[in-house]
C-alpha cells in the first residue's frame, strides 16, 4: 500500500511538473505571434495486482502525462492569411502611388506651366519690353527643369519599390525554403510531442509570411506539412513537401516587374507584391503621361515660333529643345528671339497675334496646363481611393487577427488560474509523498 502512494504522488508530480512547464512557456510567448498555446492532456494510471488478488484485476495508480495539444484552427487561419494578403497588397499600392503623388506635386511642373503662361500674358500688354520677355524666358527655364525634376523624382519613387521588391523575393525564397524544411522534419517528427508544436509554429510563421508577399492556397496534409500554391495567373506551385521553388523577378524597360516560379511566368493577384506591381504599372502610365506632356509642350511653342518673327524681324527659332520630360531645355539663346509677332511683321513690331496663338494652345482646354491638371487630380483621387481601401482592409485584417488570437492565443488570466492550480496539485501530490514516507517510517518502527 505505501508503496503504491508513492507511485502516485510521484505521477502526480511528474504531471504537474510537466503541465507547469507549458504554462510558464505559454506565458512566456504570450506576446509571440509565432506561438500556438499548449496544453498537456492526462490520463489515468493502471496497475495490475499481482499479491493478495486476482491477477486480472485492475486498480488505479495516479495519473499519466499524455500529449500536447497545440491550439490551431485552419479556417481562422486561413481567413487571417487571406485577409492579411489583402492588406499588403493594398497598402503596398498606397505607399508606391503616394510617392509618385509627392513627386510629381513637389516637382512643380503644373505650376511651371501656370507661371509660363501667366509671364506670357504679361508680355502680351507690352511685347517689347526687355524684362518681361527675360521674365518669359526664364519662366520657360524654369517649366523645363520643373519637368525634368518630376522625370527624376518619379524614376526615384519606382527604383524604391523595385529595390523592395528585389528584396522581399529573397526573403519568399528563404520562407519556402524554411517551410520545405519544416515538412521534412514534420514527416520525421512524433505526434504530441514538444518538438512537433514547434515545428508547426514554424509552417505557421512561414505561411504568414509567405502570405504578406503573394497570395497562398495552403494544403494542410494528414502529417501536418503544407503544399503551397501561389494565388496568380496561372497557379503556381511554391512549395511541394520537402521541395521549394526558386523565385526570380525581373524589371521591364519601363519600370514593370516581371514574376517567375522556377521559369513559370505569372501574374499575382494578391499580396505586396501585386501592389507594388500594380504601381509600378501606374507609374510608367504616369511617365509616359509626363513625356506626353513636355512633348506637347515642345511641339507648340516650337510651332508657335516657327510662325512669327522676333523683335528684330527675323524667323522664329525654336524655344525648346529634346523632345521628352527627362531632356526637355529651353534653346533660345536671347529673349530677343522670342517670335510674338506674326510671319512677315516688321521688326519692332507691337503686334502680338503670334503670342497670343502660343498662349491659344498652351491654355486649351485640351492644352498642356489642363492636362497636367487632370493628370494630378486624377492621382491624387487614385491615392485617396487607395487609403480608403486600405482602412477598410485593415479593420477586416484586426477582426480576422483578434479571432485567430482568441483561437490560438495565450489568454495570461486563464494561464495565472492554471499556475495556481498547477501549484496546488504539486502541493498535494508532495504531501501524499510526506504522508507515504510517514507510513513507512511508522511501519518500520513497530516491534
Amino acid at each position: 500500500m505505501p508503496s503504491a502512494i508513492f507511485t502516485i504522488g510521484r505521477s502526480g508530480l511528474t504531471a504537474s511538473r510537466l503541465s507547469l512547464e507549458l504554462t510558464a512557456q505559454n506565458i512566456a510567448n504570450a506576446a509571440n505571434p509565432d506561438y500556438a498555446r499548449r496544453t498537456l492532456t492526462q490520463g489515468e494510471l493502471v496497475m495490475t495486482g499481482n499479491i493478495g488478488i486476482s491477477a486480472s484485476a485492475d486498480s488505479l495508480g495516479g495519473a499519466r502525462p499524455g500529449v500536447v495539444v497545440r491550439a490551431e484552427s485552419m479556417l481562422v487561419q486561413r481567413q487571417a492569411r487571406d485577409s492579411a494578403s489583402a492588406l499588403a497588397a493594398a497598402e503596398s499600392e498606397f505607399f508606391a502611388m503616394r510617392e509618385a503623388e509627392s513627386a510629381l506635386e513637389t516637382s512643380g511642373v503644373f505650376t511651371g506651366l501656370i507661371e509660363f503662361e501667366a509671364a506670357l500674358t504679361r508680355l502680351e500688354g507690352n511685347p517689347l519690353e526687355p524684362a518681361l520677355r527675360l521674365s518669359a524666358l526664364e519662366s520657360a527655364r524654369q517649366m523645363a527643369s520643373n519637368f525634368r525634376v518630376a522625370e527624376g523624382t518619379l524614376a526615384n519613387a519606382r527604383s524604391l519599390v523595385q529595390d523592395g521588391a528585389a528584396a522581399e523575393v529573397l526573403t519568399v525564397n528563404e520562407f519556402a525554403a524554411e517551410l520545405a524544411k519544416v515538412n521534412r522534419d514534420l514527416v520525421a517528427s512524433r505526434e504530441g510531442t514538444a518538438g512537433r508544436a514547434a515545428l508547426l509554429d514554424a509552417r505557421d510563421k512561414a505561411l504568414r509570411g509567405l502570405s504578406e508577399q503573394f497570395g497562398i492556397a495552403a494544403v494542410i496534409n494528414a502529417n501536418g506539412t503544407a503544399d503551397v500554391t501561389l494565388d496568380a495567373a496561372p497557379p503556381v506551385a511554391l512549395v511541394t513537401g520537402g521541395a521549394a521553388a526558386s523565385m526570380a523577378i525581373s524589371v521591364a524597360t519601363d519600370g514593370t516587374l516581371a514574376f517567375d516560379v522556377g521559369g513559370t511566368a505569372f501574374v499575382p493577384a494578391s499580396g505586396a507584391m501585386a501592389g507594388r506591381a500594380a504601381a509600378l504599372d501606374q507609374m510608367a502610365g504616369l511617365q509616359t503621361e509626363i513625356d506626353s506632356l513636355a512633348a506637347s509642350v515642345i511641339a507648340i511653342a516650337n510651332g508657335a515660333q516657327g510662325a512669327g518673327v522676333d523683335a528684330d524681324g527675323n524667323p522664329g527659332q525654336p524655344l525648346f529643345s529634346g523632345t521628352s520630360a527627362a531632356d526637355i531645355d529651353v534653346a533660345l539663346v536671347s529673349a530677343t528671339g522670342l517670335a510674338t509677332a506674326p510671319a512677315g511683321a516688321p521688326a519692332g513690331s507691337r503686334d502680338t497675334a503670334n503670342l497670343a496663338a502660343l498662349l491659344g494652345g498652351l491654355g486649351a482646354e485640351t492644352g498642356p496646363a489642363a492636362t497636367a491638371d487632370a493628370l494630378l487630380l486624377g492621382l491624387s483621387s487614385r491615392v485617396s481611393a487607395l487609403d480608403t481601401r486600405r482602412e477598410g482592409l485593415g479593420v477586416v485584417t484586426a477582426s480576422a487577427e483578434a479571432e485567430l488570437l482568441r483561437e490560438t492565443g495565450v489568454d495570461l488570466d486563464t494561464e495565472a488560474a492554471n499556475l495556481v492550480r498547477l501549484q496546488q496539485a504539486f502541493a498535494a501530490n508532495g504531501r501524499v509523498i510526506q504522508v507515504a514516507t510517514e507510513l513507512f517510517d511508522t511501519l518500520l518502527g513497530l516491534r
